[in-house]
């Protein structure tokens, strides 16, 4: 068994890579694979309402030029998925809205590719905000026909902040435990 994670921040290894590492931990010792994707690194543009992913039915955007589609690839291989995003006045980053875009397109234009996989979702946030992310990362997860399994927030904003959250970092964890759980008895 196979989970990606997503790391939706345009800091490669700030507080939203922290918490998804938190889960990683726990997947790891009950001997899921993970693979974390670093937005960061990555382009991928935001929808274009071409509808060719309707008609081509390939299970791929037609559009070609950024990430769009090995990400695509990524969450149709896996058997759990995890988007991470810190908050942005009030609600996710555009990285992380782009790959929902587009990923859910394709896969609600292919007959519901990612049905019935395990999705996780985090948020690290200063103020407010946290919980508005979350359901925007959710409503992929409820849209696509994904079993979400949970959340987890975070109080932190600089860099490595969310360590000195020890609740945020335990409901991480969880998290990951109640993951694993749930993908162990899917593929029983």
């Amino acid at each position: 068994m196979k989970v990606v994670g997503f790391n939706g921040s345009p800091r490669k290894d700030g507080n939203t890579a922290i918490l998804i590492g938190r889960l990683f931990h726990e997947l790891e010792k009950e001997g899921i694979e993970t693979e974390l994707v670093q937005l960061s690194e990555k382009e991928v543009h935001g929808c274009i309402a071409c509808y060719k992913c309707a008609e081509n039915k390939d299970g791929r955007c037609a559009v070609n030029n950024d990430a769009a589609n090995e990400l695509i690839g990524k969450m149709t291989e896996a058997q759990g998925i995890v988007l991470g995003s810190p908050v942005y006045f009030a609600d996710l980053t555009p990285e992380m809205k782009a790959l929902i875009d587009r990923a859910g397109f394709v896969s609600i234009s292919n007959g519901g590719m990612y049905r019935n996989k395990v999705g996780a979702s985090l948020a690290p946030f200063r103020r407010s905000g946290a919980m508005h992310t979350i359901d925007s990362m959710n409503h992929f997860f409820l849209s696509a026909e994904i079993i979400v399994v949970g959340r987890a927030i975070s109080v932190g904003r600089e860099k490595g902040d969310v360590e000195r959250d020890e609740e945020g970092l335990q409901w991480a964890a969880n998290l990951g435990k109640r993951m694993a759980w749930v993908m162990k008895k899917l593929n029983d």
